[in-house]
């Protein structure tokens, strides 16, 4: 079964039985690409029919090692995501991808999506290749990323990467959605001490300097160093540089991502990360069901138009007709 490539924006139609839904399970974790992308696709559309099979996948209890790429745009995310396929592939190790891409304003589905992505990986069926859209979701992700992560894991893939959309100050989110967050920065551009400014290295477990042959790459890397220094957490991100194109250095990248794992595992802080990637992904779930049953009335947005009542009695109003 060959690699699949896709944005599969159509959803699922005709499998409305529970029979149906069951099957569908039944062929994702069976490791059936195209079943894989019309749940994927069901998780993003919001098809409630998604919820039964969603119940019948059951990951793997010790799941999948995530890991997120993010920067800000031209650092070579796609490029750097592509050679670290190939080296998790040369391990024999089945290896997902997804990668957030600005939404159409027309279609709603990813911009890029209908890009051909990774061209090396194509035919490889041990690499499942998805394309999202952010859909406008702020932090780099989509809002159904948590639940197709789920849904890989439950397909049994031991290494998920994930790209986000590269919207630059913004994307510290994927540090709730990863175990081990790779942050790409690129010389003469900048980046470090936007990152900085950003909050990003605070959230990076792996620094990479990505296009290393350009002449600024020892400057960059000094400059990250001295920021690095200043860190009080236990795990001080390494630096990492490479020139993704050619290969060099990803070698000693995946060495210091599995480097991060293992530390990841005997700290404890694993579990730590998986217990709040749980908890953000229920509140995230709760927050959409809640969104779905408001409806502000027409007087009450009057009453607080006009001035009559405060937006903060407003919203406590409205919480309180919905037993909130």
């Amino acid at each position: 079964m060959p690699a699949l490539t896709t944005h599969d924006s159509s959803g699922v139609r005709g499998s409305s039985s529970a029979g149906q839904q069951s099957n569908l399970a039944e062929r994702v974790q069976a490791g059936e690409a195209r079943a894989l992308a019309r749940v994927i696709s069901m998780v993003e559309n919001g098809d409630s029919r998604v919820r039964s099979v969603l119940k019948e996948l059951r990951p793997p209890s010790t799941g999948a090692r995530v890991i997120g790429l993010t920067g800000a745009p031209g650092a070579g995310k796609s490029t750097v995501t592509s050679a670290l396929v190939t080296a998790f592939r040369a391990r024999d190790i089945r290896t997902a991808v997804l990668a957030v891409d600005p939404t159409s304003p027309f279609s709603g589905g990813a911009l890029l999506g209908d890009r051909v992505r990774m061209q090396d990986h194509a035919t490889d069926p041990g690499v499942f290749i998805r394309s999202m859209g952010s859909r406008g979701q702020l932090g780099g992700l989509a809002a159904a990323t948590p639940q197709a992560v789920r849904v890989l894991e439950a397909a049994g893939y031991p290494v998920i990467l994930v790209e986000t959309v590269g919207v630059g100050q913004a994307e510290v989110e994927i540090a709730s959605a990863a175990d081990t967050t790779v942050v790409l920065v690129v010389p003469g551009m900048g980046d470090s001490i936007q990152a900085a400014k950003a909050g990003v290295l605070e959230v990076a477990d792996v620094l990479v300097v990505n296009k290393a042959d350009r002449p600024d790459t020892q400057a960059t890397v000094r400059d990250l160093r001295s920021m690095v220094a200043l860190a009080t957490a236990d795990w001080k991100p390494p630096i990492v540089t490479t020139v993704a194109t050619s290969g060099a250095g990803v070698d000693e990248l995946v060495g210091q991502l599995d480097r991060h794992w293992s530390w990841l595992e005997s700290s404890g802080e694993r579990d730590r990360r998986r217990l709040a990637r749980a908890r953000d992904e229920v509140i995230a779930l709760v927050f959409g069901m809640v969104r779905e049953r408001l409806a502000v009335p027409d007087e009450l947005a009057a009453r607080v138009a006009d001035g009559q009542l405060d937006v903060h009695e407003a919203a406590a109003e409205l919480l309180t007709t919905i037993g909130l």
